[in-house]
């Protein structure tokens, strides 16, 4: 493996790329869910791709991702604006076609070389999605920014950051496979044409809360967690990975009446907030919360959005325990809470989430160390982009956010399992290693030759 004092990645220049046709020069309000205090970030995503000439016919990806992108752009018009501020902060997207950031790069280095070095918490991430000066804001600063790097083995990584203000995962997917689509020549028109009717999930008039909201409750940390999240400096990441032997284990340890009602996500949830808030030394009166992201999207929880909509439809429930009962109870304790928040979900609880964030002014999601955010993306799709390479070998969120992990689908050898990238401070990160290694530890007896859990660490 080649180490990354080796690396040496050249840019050019980075460039607008505006949408190839005339697009209409307008102002769009973002939804109330969209303008959230706690939404004004930019996510880094990268997708990893092997040459495979059999498919691109030795075709530039370079090119070829500009051009598509350009294309794209014509139907996803508001992209390529700029976000401005109205009264109250309301935020809005004045559609002037400046255009998305893109930047052209090459590696001296192969896809087998980076190896893991790809995966999150990814530490070569500045030089594949460089930070260039001004880039990076809210207001007034490009909503996309794109890098394609290629590599001497004929492979690319395509590294973006994205303003989420604009879209959530299923949204941005529906542009990626809209340029994916042009990339490949297959079609004139995305598949799936771009709604953007973000009035639909604005707050109602007059607006009223009818939901609790426990994720918008302000909560006192007087936890040493909380000390410690506020020293950015001491703060490290770490992926984990939940496969078979993991799971396993992990259903072992749960009441037999719920075994048939959890489901993957909820399991690994209740674990990682039982092993993190033990690894914080929370204070055990302290009120403790994770968040689940939950779309809104498709029939289950019954919100009428149009086929095409790319705004954010999602709302995060809080499951809410005393730090307490929440180490010192069983799994399926949390498990239970977890189930419950994820269930309250509905149409309803959206709309509410909308009215509470008006009325109250967009209260920003408490950052304290008591808190925890999980968000799902294995049902995405975005491992299922193709732009003529075939899919790519890896794809997803480049790192944790401070308080943010995701669920991210990936193959460890020839099993599929689950990647979650982690967050905390650096003395706390070893408990939660400790923590977890424990409670996915199989019985001796139980033990078949099964592979311990893989563990990619990076100082972020």
């Amino acid at each position: 493996m080649m180490p990354s004092s080796v690396l040496q990645v050249k840019r050019l220049q980075p460039e607008l790329i505006i949408p190839a046709k005339p697009t209409p020069r307008e102002t769009k309000f973002l939804s109330d869910i969209d303008d959230q205090e706690g939404m004004r970030f930019q996510l880094p995503i990268i997708m990893c791709y092997k040459d495979n000439p059999s498919l691109n016919e030795n075709r530039n990806p370079v090119k070829t991702i500009r051009e598509a992108l350009s294309r794209a752009l014509v139907y996803y018009y508001p992209l390529a604006g700029r976000l401005r501020e109205g009264p109250d902060r309301k935020l809005m997207v004045d559609c002037n076609g400046e255009g998305i950031l893109f930047v052209e790069a090459s590696a001296n280095v192969t896809l087998e070389q980076l190896g893991d070095k790809i995966l999150p918490p990814c530490p070569l991430l500045e030089e594949f999605l460089f930070n260039f000066l001004g880039s990076d804001g809210i207001i007034g600063c490009p909503l996309l920014l794109v890098q394609v790097t290629r590599l001497t083995c004929g492979g690319f990584i395509l590294a973006l950051r994205l303003n989420h203000t604009m879209c959530d995962a299923p949204g941005f997917l529906q542009f990626l496979t809209a340029v994916a689509e042009m990339a490949r020549g297959v079609i004139h028109a995305p598949s799936i044409l771009p709604m953007w009717e973000r009035e639909l999930l604005f707050a109602r008039d007059p607006p009223r809360i009818t939901c609790a909201h426990h994720e918008y409750e302000d909560v006192i940390d007087h936890s040493d967690g909380s000390c410690a999240y506020s020293n950015q400096s001491n703060m490290v990441q770490r992926s984990f990975y939940f496969g078979a032997k993991e799971m396993r284990v992990l259903r072992k340890q749960i009441p037999p009446h719920l075994i048939p009602t959890f489901s993957t996500f909820d399991l690994i949830t209740a674990c990682l907030w039982k092993c993190r808030t033990l690894a914080l030394k929370i204070n055990p009166k302290q009120v403790v919360r994770v968040s689940c992201i939950v779309n809104a999207r498709g029939k289950q929880n019954n919100v009428r959005l149009p086929l095409g909509y790319y705004g954010n439809a999602f709302a995060f429930p809080a499951a809410v325990s005393k730090a307490e009962p929440l180490c010192k109870n069983p799994l399926g304790y949390a498990l239970e809470l977890v189930k419950k928040a994820k269930a309250t979900m509905n149409e309803e609880y959206l709309r509410s989430v909308a009215d509470l964030l008006v009325l109250r002014g967009r209260p920003q999601y408490s950052s304290t160390g008591s808190n925890f955010l999980v968000s799902d993306i294995t049902h995405v799709g975005v491992g299922d982009v193709n732009f003529g390479w075939g899919q790519p070998i890896f794809a997803g969120p480049a790192k944790a956010m401070d308080l943010i992990s995701f669920y991210i689908q990936h193959k460890n050898n020839t099993e599929d399992g689950i990647l979650v990238p982690m967050c905390l401070p650096f003395s706390a990160m070893e408990r939660f290693q400790q923590e977890l290694e424990r409670i996915t530890l199989e019985p001796k007896e139980d033990i078949c030759n099964n592979l311990r859990s893989t563990r990619i660490m990076s100082m972020m």
